[in-house]
C-alpha cells in the first residue's frame, strides 16, 4: 500500500511539474514524507525548493536525504550548498569530502572544495584541490569552451597560491638560510623548490656505465676541485692559442655531431655534420692528439697537470667545443658517471646559457664549473658571435682512488669485450 500510494504520488508531482504547477508539487512531495519519512526523492526536491527561498530548512532535508542514500553524490553536493548559504564552513567541507570519498574525480566536488578553501585561506590546500581540477580536467579528450575556462582558472589559482606558498617559506626561511654555507642553501633552496612545484629534480640516466650509488649532483661543488682556481687562471693563455686556431685559413675544426649513415631522424639532425657546433679535440678517447697539442703547448702542458678520467682507449677526451650564433643544443644526457665534465668558458657573447637539471648558469669567462652530464642538460647561444669552451672529463670526485683503479683494470682486461655496455663517453 505504501509503495503504490508514493508512486501515484510521483505520478501527480510529474503532472504538476510538466504543467508548471510548483505549489502543487511541492504539497504531493510533502504529502509523500507522511508516508515514507526517508524518501530521498522526496527530501532533496523539498530541500531544493527550500534553498531557492533561501530558507534555511533546506539543510535540514539535504542531511536526511543524505543520510537515507549516501551513495548519492548529488544529495552531498546539495548539502554542501545548503551549509555554504548558511556560512558553516566546516560542515560544508564535510559534506563535499563525503561526495569525493565516493568519487575523488568529482569534477565539481573538487572545484566547490578549492573555492571553499580559497574563502578560508588555506592556501596549501587550495593550491591541492585547484592541482586536482586541473588534472580531472586535462585528462578529458575534446574539452569544450567552458572546460578550458575551467582549467585556465585552475592554472591562475595554482599560480598565485604557490607565489604566496613560496613567499611565506621564504620569509621563515631567511634567517636559518643566512647562516649557510652556500653548498648547503643551495641543495635546501633545490628541495623547497622542487615541493613548491617551482622545479623539476632530475636523475642521472647515463646511457653507458653507470656507477651507482655514487651521490648525483647537478654542478658539483668548486670544493671537490683544488686544482680548479689554477685552470681558471690559465684562461688568457688557453684562449690565445684557441685564436689562433681559429685565425688559421683552413681549420682543422669538425662537426660534434656526425651519426652513421642511415640514422633514423632524431633530436640531433639538425645538427648531423653541421658547423653549428663543432670541436678540436687535443684528447679523444684517451688518445693525444700530438699535432694539436704542439700548436697549443701552454694548453696542453694544463691538461697533463689535471686529473683526467684516464682509461685506455675510452677517455680522456678534451676538445675546444665551439657554438656559432643561433645555435641550440637540445636536451640530452651524457654516457657514463664516472666522469664529471669540466666548462672553461674562453670566448661568451651576451645571449648564452647552459642548463643542467633544473639548474640554469651562464658561461663567464674565466670562471670554470663542473657538472654531471648524466643528468639532462641543454645549452644555446643566442648572441652574435661564437661560443668557445674548453671541455674537458675528469674523473667523478665521488669515486675512490681504488675504484679508479679497478676501473681502469676493468677495461684494460676486457678490452672491447665490454661492447657498448662499457661506453664512458660519447
Amino acid at each position: 500500500m505504501r509503495d503504490r500510494a508514493v508512486g501515484q504520488l510521483l505520478r501527480d508531482i510529474d503532472r504538476a511539474q510538466r504543467a508548471g504547477n510548483r505549489d502543487r508539487a511541492g504539497a504531493a512531495f510533502r504529502e509523500i514524507l507522511t508516508i515514507a519519512p526517508d524518501h530521498p526523492v522526496a527530501l532533496n526536491a523539498l530541500g531544493m525548493a527550500a534553498l531557492g527561498r533561501d530558507d534555511h530548512a533546506a539543510a535540514g532535508y539535504f542531511a536526511r536525504a543524505a543520510d537515507a542514500d549516501p551513495a548519492a553524490a548529488p544529495l552531498w553536493m546539495n548539502l554542501a550548498s545548503a551549509y555554504r548559504g548558511l556560512g558553516d564552513a566546516t560542515a560544508e567541507q564535510a559534506a563535499l569530502e563525503r561526495a569525493l570519498a565516493l568519487d575523488q574525480r568529482n569534477l565539481m566536488a573538487n572545484v566547490r572544495l578549492a573555492e571553499l578553501h580559497d574563502r578560508i585561506g588555506n592556501v596549501a590546500q587550495a593550491a591541492f584541490r585547484w592541482g586536482g581540477v586541473a588534472t580531472i580536467v586535462q585528462l578529458i579528450a575534446d574539452r569544450s569552451p567552458p572546460l578550458e575556462q575551467l582549467l585556465a582558472r585552475a592554472s591562475e589559482r595554482i599560480a598565485l597560491h604557490t607565489r604566496v606558498l613560496s613567499d611565506d617559506v621564504d620569509a621563515a626561511m631567511q634567517p636559518l638560510r643566512a647562516g649557510a654555507s652556500p653548498a648547503q642553501r643551495r641543495r635546501f633552496d633545490a628541495c623547497v623548490d622542487a615541493m613548491l612545484g617551482r622545479r623539476t629534480i632530475y636523475a642521472p640516466a647515463p646511457h653507458g656505465m653507470h656507477f651507482p650509488f655514487l651521490p648525483a649532483d647537478e654542478f658539483f661543488s668548486r670544493d671537490q676541485f683544488g686544482w680548479l682556481a689554477d685552470f681558471e687562471a690559465a684562461t688568457p693563455a688557453i684562449r690565445a692559442e684557441l685564436e689562433v686556431l681559429l685565425a688559421e685559413p683552413s681549420s682543422d675544426f669538425t662537426p660534434y655531431v656526425a651519426m652513421p649513415a642511415g640514422t633514423p631522424a632524431n633530436r640531433w639532425s639538425p645538427l648531423d655534420r653541421s658547423d653549428q657546433w663543432s670541436a678540436r679535440y687535443l684528447w679523444r678517447y684517451g688518445v693525444r692528439d700530438d699535432a694539436v697539442c704542439a700548436r697549443c703547448p701552454q694548453t696542453a702542458a694544463i691538461l697533463d697537470a689535471l686529473p683526467l678520467a684516464d682509461i685506455r682507449g675510452r677517455a680522456p677526451t678534451a676538445f675546444f667545443s665551439i657554438l656559432k650564433p643561433g645555435t641550440h643544443l637540445p636536451p640530452h644526457t651524457g654516457v657514463s658517471n664516472i666522469r664529471s665534465v669540466v666548462h672553461l668558458p674562453l670566448i661568451v657573447p651576451d645571449g648564452c646559457g647552459f642548463r643542467v637539471g633544473g639548474e640554469t648558469r651562464e658561461w663567464r669567462v674565466g670562471e670554470a664549473f663542473v657538472f654531471d652530464d648524466t643528468i639532462e642538460h641543454e645549452a644555446w647561444n643566442d648572441g652574435d658571435t661564437i661560443r668557445a669552451v674548453l671541455i674537458v672529463d675528469v674523473w667523478n670526485p665521488h669515486l675512490t682512488r681504488d675504484e679508479t683503479i679497478m676501473l681502469r683494470h676493468l677495461f684494460g682486461s676486457l678490452g672491447n669485450k665490454l661492447g657498448n655496455s662499457g661506453d664512458i663517453v660519447d
